[in-house]
């Protein structure tokens, strides 16, 4: 497997996931058609027959119809009947060829009630990626916009369970700016710490990998003490025990109005 990025607008990651056995190719989020297709001129041995679409945004779907139009046949998949272009309803853990690559989606709503994750694994190599739009960003994740904290946190819990060295590619650098968010929540995290002053340096933060998340992301940190005791510090109402879904909740409120 091979993970081409495809960096598009003003912060947003398109991807092309190439079956490197047979030179299949899959596009993931191709919201600017123009700017994947002049990459794509640089890879002309490639056959990409699908798009995998990980929520309706346009500033993730809205190049499909133009796409489709370029390669025949293409399938468009996706779990919610808003995206553009749909051909092909994806289902929870259901999973499908990419060449010799399998492809499994994953239901992850809460940004869009149809956010959609995308794990992929080559069996020949064992590397394995995850493609995860607007649910999980590196040390953050994407705003409640349709969902609730309870479907965040299922959503999140889904993505951790996925090996500890999968690479997590998601859909917008924002990684300095969350990190900065996750050392105002624990300040004494080293692994923020260090991974914050890596970030500093980077044009280009992704890929990250599940394992380092569950270490500098508080999102995926709700149950820890640090961060409940910070969050409730910052809230000011709340008493112990704490709930992580609560917590949740309030971590996501306090990123919403954290200025960097």
């Amino acid at each position: 497997m091979e993970v081409l990025p495809v960096p598009v607008l003003e912060d947003n990651y398109s991807y092309v996931v190439v079956d490197k056995a047979t030179r299949t190719a899959a596009l993931v989020d191709p919201a600017v058609p123009k700017t994947v297709l002049e990459f794509l001129k640089h890879h002309t041995d490639l056959n990409v027959v699908a798009v995998l679409t990980t929520h309706h945004h346009w500033d993730h779907a809205n190049g499909n119809p133009e796409i489709a139009s370029h390669f025949a046949g293409i399938q468009i998949y996706g779990a919610d009947d808003r995206i553009p272009g749909l051909t092909t309803p994806v289902s929870h853990n259901q999973s499908f060829a990419l060449g010799s690559l399998t492809v499994t989606p994953l239901l992850t709503p809460c940004h869009t009630r149809g956010s959609c994750s995308y794990y992929v694994h080559d069996p020949a190599s064992g590397a394995k990626a995850v493609f995860t739009g607007d649910t999980l960003f590196i040390a953050g994740c994407g705003r409640f916009f349709e969902g609730t904290a309870e479907q965040m946190h299922a959503s999140l819990s889904t993505l951790m369970s996925l090996p500890d060295d999968t690479l997590v590619y998601c859909g917008h650098e924002y990684t300095l700016a969350n990190l900065k968010f996750a050392a105002s929540v624990e300040p004494t995290n080293p692994a923020v710490q260090a991974k914050l002053q890596w970030a500093r340096h980077q044009a280009q933060t992704i890929p990250g990998t599940i394992g380092d998340e569950k270490q500098i992301n508080p999102f995926v940190r709700a149950h820890v003490a640090e961060v409940q005791h910070s969050v409730a510090q910052a809230v000011g109402n709340l008493s112990e025990p704490y709930d992580a879904l609560q917590i949740l909740a309030h971590l996501r409120n306090l990123k919403n109005t954290f200025k960097a």
